[in-house]
Formats: structure tokens, C-alpha cells, sequence
């Protein structure tokens, strides 16, 4: 199989994908909408996309994403997130006038960023992709906040290493295709919804999970196109969508929820965590 990615390599969504399958050969996308792409039109048979970060928090445009295309949610994968500060053989620290990367990539190391003085912090598209835009412009001026396999890949210097707020930075990515993962059994289940705009209608909403002792792991809201403070609910249970208690929960819910779709049914990470160790992981 093979397993599409949004980046260059180096990425750390590469780093992800290697989790799922670390011998499937990858396809490096420019946009997450690509990834979509690229699994619908059979070129791939998974794709891998950053749903939320423990420092940065959500990444929204994946959650319209998922709304939008028709892929199901087949797994997820956790990487703990290391970042470097990359810049060019005899660039130095002091000589910095820039530092690129993804938006993720410089929130998660805003305390950081603030210590460095006379620089321009830009936003870019991919955090691999600003190490290979310094390497490939030879920009000694320039830095980029990215993984040290992108370092390497691209023949940058690690200026300063662990430069993330926190150690314990993890970002948790979504696998999506037409077909679930083989030999990992689901315990997890991702749904969206609307609800009328009446009191007490998200505590009813809730309260469907809550009588039948089902556990919500994620509850985000996101708003809904043309309809100005109106949203739309995405929540992750700690069930399989066939265990009966959730079945009834979402049939439950179905009856006063316009609308109600299932995102996908997948294994939790912590079900396999440490089976698919990612060759290029680096922690330090």
C-alpha cells in the first residue's frame, strides 16, 4: 500500500506515515486537500493528516476536511513532536533575520522565538518544506523551526535543539482511506453534528454518551459556512460504533440532531502504540 502525506520529506507528517507502515512507499503532498486528492483517486490507499497538537491545539481546516470529502477515519497515530532550529552550514544565531515554518511549528515554540532578537518570524506552508526553501535559496540569514531528519535531508545545522514550549509535545494525526487498517480492531469512534439553537440542547446532546457511560476523549466545534454563529459539534468516543451501547447512543442522538454522520470507527492509538516504530524518529 502506499500512504500519502501533506510536506516534503522530513516532514513530520512523513514521520507519521512511517508509523502506520513503516515499509509503504510514501507520496509527499503540498496541501492537506491534496492528500484527500491523491487517496479518492486510488494513487494511494491511506493518507495521513495532523488533527491536533498537545501545545498548538486543533487544526481546523482538517476538521472541515473530514466534513467535506467522504474518506472515513480508518486509525490514528501520536508522534512526539522534537524541534530544531535549522539554518545553513556557518550560518550563526546572531546572524538570523528570518525563521520560517509551518504555523503549528511556531506556536509550539513561541517562548523560544521570543528570545531571538531583530528577527522575522514568517509562515510557511510545511516545516520540512521551510528547511528545503533556506537549503535550496542558500539563505544564510535564514532559519527554519523542523525536525532534525529534515536537517539532515536537506544538509541544514541544528542551530538550537528541543526548541518546543514543552517536552511533552505531541501531535495526533488521523489515517483516512476507503478501507480499515488490517489486525487492529476498533475502539474508538469519531462523529459531527448540528443541533437546533434551543436551551439545553448540547447538555441533551451530551447527556445521550453520558447515561450509557460512554466517554468523550475530544469535543471541538467548528462554525458552519453561510450560517453565522450556528456550529457544528465533532466529537471522538472512546467506543466502537457497533458496541450496542454506542449504537443506541447515536440513534439516540439521530432523533433531535438535523444532522448526524459518522466520521469513522478506528483503533485508539494506545491499542498499538509501539508496534510501528518510526525508523527516522528523532528524540533529542
Amino acid at each position: 500500500m502506499k500512504i500519502a502525506y501533506q510536506g516534503e520529506p522530513g516532514a513530520f507528517s512523513e514521520a507519521a506515515a512511517r508509523r502506520v507502515d513503516p515499509d509503504a512507499p510514501l507520496i509527499p503532498c503540498r496541501s492537506f486537500d491534496e492528500v484527500f486528492d491523491t487517496v479518492q483517486s486510488g494513487a494511494a490507499s491511506y493518507g495521513v493528516l495532523p488533527i491536533e497538537n498537545s501545545i498548538g491545539g486543533s487544526i481546523h481546516r482538517n476538521y472541515d476536511l473530514l466534513l467535506e470529502r467522504s474518506l472515513p477515519i480508518v486509525g490514528e497515530v501520536e508522534l512526539p513532536v522534537v524541534h530544531h532550529l535549522l539554518a545553513l552550514p556557518g550560518a550563526t544565531l546572531d546572524g538570523l533575520r528570518r525563521v520560517y515554518s509551518h504555523p503549528q511549528g511556531l506556536a509550539q515554540c513561541e517562548r523560544f522565538l521570543r528570545t531571538l532578537t531583530n528577527v522575522e518570524i514568517i509562515a510557511t506552508y510545511d516545516t520540512a518544506g521551510s528547511a528545503k526553501m533556506v537549503a535550496d535559496a542558500k539563505m544564510l540569514d535564514a532559519g527554519a523551526i523542523a525536525s532534525a531528519r529534515a536537517g539532515d535531508v536537506f544538509g541544514l545545522q541544528s542551530l538550537a535543539a528541543s526548541v518546543q514550549d514543552f517536552d511533552d509535545n505531541i501531535t495526533r494525526f488521523l489515517v483516512v482511506g476507503a478501507t480499515p487498517l488490517p489486525n487492529r480492531a476498533p475502539d474508538k469512534t469519531s462523529i459531527v453534528f448540528s443541533l437546533p439553537n434551543e436551551p439545553g440542547s448540547l447538555f441533551k446532546a451530551l447527556s445521550v454518551f453520558a447515561l450509557r457511560g460512554i466517554s468523550l476523549t475530544k469535543l471541538e466545534s467548528r462554525p458552519i459556512p453561510g450560517r453565522p454563529w450556528e456550529y457544528l459539534f465533532y466529537v471522538d468516543l472512546a467506543a466502537a460504533r457497533d458496541e450496542v451501547h454506542c449504537t443506541r447512543a447515536l440513534a439516540h442522538l439521530g432523533e433531535f440532531a438535523p444532522l448526524l454522520r459518522t466520521l469513522g470507527t478506528y483503533a485508539s492509538w494506545k491499542t498499538h502504540e509501539g508496534l510501528q516504530p518510526d525508523p527516522f524518529e528523532v528524540v533529542s
